[in-house]
């Protein structure tokens, strides 16, 4: 009889290594998935992190245009990878709008203030 017991022991000891192992395989294949999406995140973060960081330095240059050229680019116009929306909604105040071509995502907007001319005496 003893010698069915140990055999039978033995048994167990090995299925339970073999559950202990795919626990242990499991958790490393989730721990490398998750390493992975990670790193994708990173990456996808830093894209946008140079694209906005791109737009804004776009968003400068427009911010430093006068009055007249604010006039002239009322109304949207394409700006490389960007849209570029102006709106003038009251005399003196200017929208300025950056978006995503091809997802039309808002990227940055900003208003400007310009005031009018000074009329001639």
């Amino acid at each position: 009889m003893r010698p069915r017991k140990t055999s039978r022991r033995r048994g167990m000891v090995l299925l339970e290594a073999i559950v202990a192992l795919t626990i242990l395989a499991i958790a490393a294949t989730t721990m490398v998935a998750l390493a992975a999406s990670s790193l994708d995140a990173v990456s996808r973060a830093e894209r946008a992190d140079a694209e906005t960081m791109r737009a804004s330095a776009l968003l400068d240059a427009v911010a430093l245009w006068p009055r007249a050229d604010l006039d002239r680019h009322l109304g949207d116009r394409p700006e490389g990878p960007w849209d570029l929306r102006i709106d003038r909604p009251t005399p003196t105040l200017y929208v300025i709008a950056l978006s995503d071509t091809a997802t039309r995502t808002l990227l940055l907007a900003t208003s400007l203030y310009r005031p009018e001319a000074p009329s001639a005496p």
